[in-house]
């Protein structure tokens, strides 16, 4: 027999035992081979941070865009420049303008005509942002640097305070562009 085919059924078997192994509970694979462990519902929680579009776990506190100025001048400005422009580097896209969508598939994709809901702006920020240091912002500032993006894109009052109540009620202009697969948390 070849190494090629005496590797390839070795594989072949490998994949087996692993199928098999992964049919059984989550304990007795950590036991039989050795690896990881049980997780915890602790350990689950503290990554279970979905923002659903109506708001749902969404945490609490609230900011507003005049804050979330002054921590986007910290924390954002080196990727996405002054006023959200973007380009300030690679990758950094526009948090700000950019035409309907209509004009094309290679239209720019910014907050104010991609977005369906300001909920996942929030979502996103907190989960990603910023680039160096993702999920070090508080929720506070997270608030507030939502609150910022969404008043310079007109599509808030950049005296409106965002917290668990007021953010989801933002209405974006691409909210009807999209399918959501939460029909029922509108």
């Amino acid at each position: 027999m070849s190494t090629l085919r005496m590797l390839v059924a070795g594989a072949a078997l490998a994949c087996g035992a692993l199928v098999a192994v992964a049919q059984t509970t989550q304990t007795s694979v950590s036991v039989r081979a050795g690896l990881g462990k049980p997780i915890a519902e602790a350990d689950i929680k503290q990554w279970d941070i979905a923002i659903l579009p109506d708001g749902t776990n969404l945490p609490p506190g609230n900011g507003t865009a005049a804050e979330g100025a002054a921590i986007y001048a910290e924390k954002c400005v080196a990727c996405h420049a002054e006023g959200g422009k973007g380009g300030a580097s690679p990758g950094a896209t526009a948090l700000v303008g950019g035409a309907p969508l209509t004009n094309g598939i290679d239209t720019t994709k910014t907050i104010a005509n991609y977005y369906p809901y300001a909920t996942t702006v929030f979502d996103y920020i907190r989960r990603a942002m910023p680039f160096n240091a993702p999920r070090s912002l508080s929720d506070h500032e997270v608030y507030a640097l939502t609150g910022y993006i969404l008043a310079l894109n007109k599509l808030i009052d950049e005296k409106a305070v965002m917290d668990a109540k007021t953010l989801p009620q933002v209405q974006m202009p691409n909210r009807d562009n999209f399918s959501t697969p939460y029909p029922d948390r509108i």
